[in-house]
């Protein structure tokens, strides 16, 4: 197999690879040519401290050009690469790092001292890196040969990957895929999609997580340039997008949300027609979302996909869909097959009717590191699953409806807090909703409803009245609560667990005002 980033250089090697563009920092602008060059060396200094095919390096950091470098070292000596969110505490960060048995960290040198709080408790780790600060390790590494790592080229380019879970459930699993991509599959999804070589991709969104960063290399892959914005934010992300003419992104809700919420003056003053094929993902985009989104960008340009670390990208839902399709995360993925299955373990085949979503494909991970029984669990002859709920229409679209953990039964009866999220995200009072159970002596769980109000004086009645001019009666939240912001893990997903525990700790049945029982 090809190294692609290699055979680019070799083939234009004067394109833009790689724009890393800060207010207030010179830009940095690496050719294809200066890309694989830096990549290479900073290979044969993995090699040199012991690195090879198998072994785990761990990389953290802000987005940045010198991180993007770092993936592809690491993969051209065949090593494996494990990304760490720079937003965990301490103590997450030790645990992750040493349940992969990593030999070697490479960090920004931002977040450097989070690798110094825990250096103690990982005595696996024998080098750390530290990029982008007083510059010594640039030096060592400007010292290596810039000839492409003296690696098996099939076993580099078949390296394996390993992405941690978010861990919104329980201990973040790290998920791993020994087989390599599935080229027919992705080939696939290009084709599908429409993606050509002289896209540009700005990143919106932190690489370490498995849908920025998987897109990311997908478009280095084809030779396209990567504007990588170092910390989001929206107005300086519509700069980008207008300065480099952007064509296409991965992106959580969050981001778009911040965008299209911005003052209409502010979004006039940059052009966004370029953008041409934005991937929808990380997170339920809600139909009020999506409507947010067309009006301020080209209408055929969103495009859904349904999918997680785990499983890869499963479900895609084309343009001409969201308006047609409100709720589907569209049609089966190139190469994948899905099955839903009931609580029985039989196949759902009513148009409906929901079931667990089970996938199998080429493209999904073949394990859970040191967690055999977890992947056992997940799988069912040769499908697997994440826990989502879904169900699928007479056309054969399918609708997540929720994860099988968020459910809740109250009353006897089945509520899935998407439904009531997507409901009550429609008001223009509300700027972000989570909902969840808490526990209930008479129903079992009552539905409760955090909200980021869009105006200061929304009250808890008001958000009642709403929910009940949309929604069944169960499905009304009985308590509600107000907050500044709902925390999220870096892929966009809504922390329900720590909402939840934070609302228990604090008295739950004394929150809000109830509504009509179910």
């Amino acid at each position: 197999m090809a190294d692609l980033l290699a055979l680019h250089a070799a083939s234009h090697p004067g394109k833009a690879a790689v724009i890393d563009d800060r207010p207030g920092r010179p830009v940095v602008n690496w050719s294809f040519t200066e890309l694989d060059r830096r990549a290479n060396q900073l290979g044969n200094h993995l090699l040199d401290l012991g690195v090879g095919p198998k072994t785990k390096v761990v990389w953290c950091g802000q987005n940045s050009a010198a991180l993007l470098a770092a993936v592809h070292a690491i993969r051209k000596v065949g090593a494996v690469g494990v990304p760490l969110s720079y937003r965990l505490s301490p103590a997450e960060a030790a645990y992750i790092i040493d349940n992969c048995d990593a030999q070697v960290v490479y960090v920004d040198a931002e977040y450097a001292g989070l690798i110094d709080q825990v250096r103690d408790q990982l005595p696996k780790v024998t080098d750390v890196l530290v990029f982008d600060g007083d510059g010594d390790l640039e030096r060592q590494v400007e010292k290596c040969s810039p000839d492409a790592p003296a690696v098996d080229p099939e076993v580099a380019q078949r390296a394996t990957t390993m992405i941690y879970t978010s861990g919104t459930t329980g201990k973040p699993k790290g998920a791993v895929r020994s087989r390599g991509s599935d080229p027919s599959a992705a080939a696939g999804l290009v084709a599908l999609i429409g993606y050509i070589p002289d896209d540009v991709y700005v990143t919106t969104g932190p690489l370490y997580h498995s849908g920025p960063g998987g897109f990311a290399l997908v478009a280095h892959a084809l030779g396209n340039t990567i504007v990588v914005q170092h910390r989001f934010d929206p107005e300086d992300w519509l700069r980008l997008v207008e300065t480099y003419g952007v064509t296409t992104t991965f992106t959580a809700p969050t981001p778009i949300r911040m965008v299209c919420s911005l003052p209409a003056p502010v979004k006039k003053r940059y052009d966004r027609s370029s953008m041409r094929r934005l991937i929808a993902n990380a997170a339920p985009w809600t139909l009020a979302l999506k409507k947010m989104y067309l009006a301020d960008f080209p209408p055929d340009s969103l495009w859904e996909v349904y999918g997680s670390t785990e499983l890869g990208v499963d479900t895609v839902l084309r343009p001409e869909d969201h308006l047609r399709k409100p709720g589907s995360c569209g049609l089966p993925a190139p190469g994948v097959e899905i099955r839903l299955i009931d609580a029985e373990g039989r196949d759902v085949t009513e148009p409906g009717r929901t079931g667990e979503l089970y996938v199998r494909s080429a493209g999904m991970f073949d394990a859970y590191y040191k967690a055999a029984d977890k992947f056992r669990e997940s799988g069912l002859n040769g499908f697997h699953t994440v826990g989502d709920i879904a169900y699928r229409d007479e056309e054969g679209y399918y609708y997540i409806a929720d994860r099988k953990n968020d459910m809740i039964i109250s009353g006897g009866m089945n509520v899935y807090p998407a439904e009531i999220e997507a409901a009550l995200d429609a008001s223009p009072d509300i700027y972000e909703v989570a909902v969840f159970g808490i526990p209930n002596e008479e129903w079992g769980e009552s539905v409760h409803a955090v909200v980021v109000p869009a105006r200061d004086t929304l009250t808890t009645e008001e958000v009642m009245a709403f929910a009940r001019r949309h929604l069944a009666g169960y499905k009304v939240p009985r308590s509600v609560t107000f907050e500044d912001e709902l925390p999220k893990t870096g892929s966009g997903k809504v922390l329900k667990r720590e909402l939840r525990a934070r609302l228990l700790a604090a008295g739950a049945t004394s929150v809000g005002v109830s509504a009509p029982s179910p």
